[in-house]
């Protein structure tokens, strides 16, 4: 059940002042062994860790409850063969302690919005290319028209071979007055083609505000078993999962997973002039594997989220310092 290979997500700053729950959730070689196999495998329920790490099933629940009430896991309840099952997902590649600033609310810097998938403003796709909601295909496939069908706002899944779809996030940054120190964006992507295939490589694009950010090349379209979100109704022969990836931007330039992109710095993206902030998702005309793209939403695939952008702000300093 768990995902064959997981990219990493995001790095985690902590604050000796503020970071005790972390600091706790880390002081068990338990708790660190359960957190690099999800780091390593992907999601997982409780029973297959309890199995890989060759612990009982007790044991691996108390350590998780843990981790989750330190917030280095996320946890989502999803229905079994008997009853429910927990499946576990680890939230960070990288902690690091920082001595060096001021602790800090973790809501005071930082803000995260998440968008719907079916709620981009603007689209220009090629087939094959479709969308679906959690209950049903919206309209009907390959007709790049009906992506202006307004169901599309119900959508949980959508594809197509080239092209992209723009959406348009609040800037919420420049209604505060405040700094922003990184821009982060993490959805869960696969390559496309009629059916599936895991080895059909597809070089998968981000521009933000016009600007190019990166080039992330997905190996290929999963179809080796359902989505743990994937709902039944959806045919085993179509996409079932993607690879979450995580898009980071600051001043130093721009990543994937932590891996360097591009140039791409904050400083060209002209947040502090602009009341939105343009996320465009695509296949570049000059793309070497125009191998298309999945991009899944709530309900759907290995992660239940939709496209989510997180602003990572400046701390402010204290009064008199």
């Amino acid at each position: 059940m768990s995902a064959p290979s997981r990219p990493r997500p995001s790095f985690l700053n902590v604050h000796p002042g503020q970071g005790f729950a972390v600091f706790r959730g880390l002081a068990s070689p338990v708790r660190l062994r359960i957190l690099e196999l999800l780091q390593r495998r992907g999601p997982m329920n409780v029973n297959e860790i309890a199995a890989s790490l060759e612990l009982p099933q007790s044991t691996i629940a108390t350590n998780v409850q843990v981790l989750e009430e330190a917030e280095l896991i996320d946890t989502q309840l999803v229905k079994a063969s008997k009853g429910q099952q927990k499946i576990c997902t680890a939230r960070y590649a990288e902690i690091v302690v920082r001595f060096d600033a001021e602790p800090a609310d973790r809501r005071d810097d930082r803000i995260e919005v998440s968008m719907p998938l079916g709620l981009y403003t603007s689209c220009h796709v090629f087939a094959p290319c479709g969308l679906c909601s959690t209950e049903g295909i919206i309209g009907v496939l390959d007709v790049p028209d009906l992506f202006l069908d307004p169901r599309r706002m119900q959508a949980a899944l959508l594809w197509f071979g080239r092209g992209y779809v723009e959406y348009k996030f609040p800037n919420n940054a420049k209604v505060l007055g405040a700094e922003v120190e990184a821009l982060e964006f993490s959805m869960e992507l696969s390559s496309e083609v009629p059916g599936t295939n895991a080895d059909w490589p597809s070089d998968i694009t981000l521009w933000i505000n016009d600007v190019r950010i990166g080039t992330w090349t997905s190996p290929g379209d999963f179809g080796d078993r359902r989505g743990l979100y994937t709902p039944r109704w959806w045919k085993l022969e179509g996409s079932q999962y993607g690879k979450l990836t995580t898009w980071r931007i600051d001043a130093t330039g721009s990543s994937i997973d932590g891996e360097r992109c591009g140039p791409a710095t904050l400083a060209e993206l002209g947040l502090d002039r602009h009341h939105s902030i343009r996320l465009r998702i695509g296949i570049d005309e000059g793309a070497e594997h125009p191998g298309g793209v999945n991009i899944f939403g709530k309900g759907f695939g290995n992660y239940d989220q939709d496209i989510v952008m997180r602003l990572h702000l400046r701390r402010r300093r204290r009064a008199g310092r």
